[in-house]
């Protein structure tokens, strides 16, 4: 190995730590080996045998370092297995990214409780770490610690991570506060065809920001005169762009009216959260946000984001596929309304306990437990709407359990421009789905469905949607390169495993 690569595993090594959260005596402890070791190996400064690679790797739990294995991960599924039992819901990935962006507008410490342990939050914290925040693990791993520097290094930013994450767009806001120029990589994650960035342009120029778009990258300029004369009106009721606005408006000196602002479960996180920093948010929960921005917040908070309400369809729409008698516990059910209307009306048998707070207090939860039903078609099609409708991230979870009720049923998926083409994947397993157009998909049902080896479709959702209908599937199936499920789901094979699934994740040798 030449030095170069030495210094290269050592930072990936130091990292991994770092994220989990443990000094370098705590690694040379799990090791067995002296701290002035872990410092030799982490500055490139020793020679390292791929047998210790990998017990670096196992002690951090971190594929960062999985240097030994080669591709990517894959899931080998036997099918056909009755789920039973209780299974919790984590916590909001949107939120929690769109915390980790509002972190930037605290000059003090942030400790958020709970936070997904997921590709796409680790891609923002490389974002950040890369930049001189420091971040990192403690309570055992379970909760996540953020202090910016006095000054970001914006040159130094890992520009691979930032492209592999939409969520690189929310920093926009926060940097706006910061700098009188500055530039971010093009926003990535899932591909679910052209998403235009502009609505989120348009509400920031309210507060003097300005966008060139070049050669990939977003280059700001920053007029520190410019306040917003009259109310901001959105000209998407988008979630990423109604975060974005807050994120401005929280440290303009003065009242900041959002118009036609999204009222979704990681924006009403969002304005918990800026409370808690001492920005007042009126109107909370509606399309008619007020914003009491500070001119300077430097305190430490402690903020427990609420449970994730995609995450809780998903395992709902994985009890109904498999046929099977499931709690879901702490489902954050005011996000979830619509969707248990229309699983009523299509016959779900499913009891709800009495309400309790999330640990943010304010999110109201529910613990649901779904019972085999004989399910029918709905009467109307299955579209998205803003909160409070049917969550758009939750149509693809109705492609599944359309396909396992009699009938044929619509779903209108008018939001993105690709994602409802990706749910024909389910054909591989002996769905009958017909798509009308990129948007529109009419499912048959019931479905037998059969065993198959695929492709992971690139969109999160969908590939949830997939994985689900091969738990219902008779056999084996084998799903390749799962990357976009671990962006958003926490350990899904492993706790879905613990509830009577049986999903083996393998890599090529």
């Amino acid at each position: 190995m030449t030095d170069d690569y030495l210094v290269r595993i050592g930072q990936l090594i130091r990292d991994a730590r770092q994220h989990r959260g443990w000094t370098q005596s705590q690694l040379a402890e799990a090791l067995a080996t002296s701290q002035s070791a872990v410092n030799r190996i982490e500055r490139g400064n020793q020679n390292i045998s791929l047998e210790m690679i990998a017990r670096i790797s196992e002690a951090l739990d971190s594929e960062i370092v999985s240097l030994g294995y080669s591709g990517p991960m894959h899931l080998r599924v036997v099918g056909g297995r009755r789920l039973s039992g209780a299974i919790d819901v984590k916590t909001s990935k949107n939120a929690c990214v769109a915390l980790l962006c509002a972190s930037l507008v605290n000059s003090g410490r942030t400790v958020l409780r709970r936070v997904a342990r997921i590709e796409e939050v680790y891609r923002i914290l490389e974002v950040l770490t890369s930049v001189g925040v420091r971040c990192r693990w403690v309570n055992s791993g379970a909760d996540l610690e953020i202090v910016p520097p006095a000054e970001l290094e914006l040159d130094s930013m890992d520009q691979d991570a930032a492209r592999r994450t939409r969520s690189i767009i929310m920093l926009l806001g926060p940097l706006l506060h910061r700098f009188d120029h500055f530039k971010i990589p093009y926003a990535g994650g899932c591909d679910l065809g052209t998403r235009t960035v502009e609505p989120h342009m348009s509400a920031l120029r309210h507060f003097g920001l300005d966008v060139t778009a070049t050669e990939g990258i977003y280059h700001a300029e920053v007029e520190n005169d410019v306040r917003p004369q009259r109310p901001i009106v959105l000209t998407e009721r988008g979630d990423t762009v109604t975060e974005n606005a807050l994120l401005a408006a929280a440290r303009h000196e003065g009242t900041t009216v959002i118009r036609n602002a999204s009222s979704n479960y990681m924006v009403q996180d969002l304005c918990f959260f800026l409370e808690e920093l001492g920005v007042r948010v009126e109107g909370v929960g509606t399309t008619t946000l007020t914003v009491h921005g500070v001119p300077e917040i430097d305190v430490d908070v402690d903020y427990s984001p609420s449970e994730d309400p995609v995450e809780a369809m998903s395992l709902v729409a994985a009890a109904v596929v498999t046929e099977s008698e499931l709690t879901v516990r702490r489902v954050p059910v005011e996000f979830m309304e619509i969707e248990l209307a229309v699983l009523e009306e299509m016959g779900l048998d499913f009891d709800r306990s009495a309400e309790y707070a999330a640990d943010n207090g304010r999110t109201r939860l529910t613990d649901l437990t779904v019972r085999p039903s004989k399910l029918e078609a709905p009467i109307d099609k299955i579209h998205p709407m803003p909160f409070p409708g049917l969550n758009i991230d939750n149509v693809p979870f109705f492609a599944a359990i359309a396909a396992s009720a009699q009938g044929k049923t619509l779903i209108h998926d008018w939001v993105y421009d690709n994602r409802a083409i990706y749910l024909t994947d389910l054909n591989r397993l002996g769905g009958r789905l017909q798509l009308l157009d990129p948007h529109r998909v009419l499912v048959e049902g019931p479905t037998r469905w059969r065993a198959s080896e695929m492709m992971c479709p690139p969109a999160l959702r969908p590939a949830v949607v997939v994985l689900l209908a091969m738990m219902a599937a008779e056999g084996t199936s084998v799903l390749r390169n799962v990357y976009v499920i671990n962006r958003g789901y926490e350990e899904l094979a492993e706790r879905l495993n613990e509830v009577g699934a049986q999903i083996e994740t393998f890599r090529d040798i």
